[in-house]
């Protein structure tokens, strides 16, 4: 990640690897219509990411630009507070519930999976 310490010419080059991960991630957010759905996805995938031996460089490409971008909180904060003010207070506590319980268990179930893949030596 960005470090003030560092030269200007690294932060860039770490701008530039969210940027580049952000628009594939920004354009399938574009296309899928389902918060719950693209945020299950993004879990997963940064389960996945965070688990296995990436450099940074490949986390920040991935996790930070692809899956940040792919993701949405504001999105899915509005829709359980459209959900409210119709008085669907159950429909909107289940889909925090849902969103938050599958969101966790993909993540995890990524890590894990990623976890298999570096070597004995490597945080094992």
């Amino acid at each position: 990640m960005a470090n003030p310490t560092q030269p200007l010419p690294n932060q860039w080059n770490e701008m530039w690897l969210v940027a580049f991960g952000a628009v594939p991630g920004a354009l399938v957010r574009w296309q899928v219509q389902n918060d719950l759905l693209v945020n299950v996805i993004g879990a997963a995938i940064l389960g996945l990411v965070v688990g296995l031996p990436f450099r940074p460089s490949r986390q920040l490409l991935l996790g930070v630009g692809f899956c940040g971008s792919l993701t949405t909180f504001s999105s899915w904060m509005v829709e359980c507070s459209t959900l409210i003010s119709q008085g669907a207070w159950l429909s909107a506590l289940g889909l925090i519930g849902l969103t938050m319980g599958l969101g966790l268990g993909v993540a995890a179930l990524g890590f894990l999976i990623g976890w298999q893949f570096r070597p004995s030596g490597l945080g094992r």
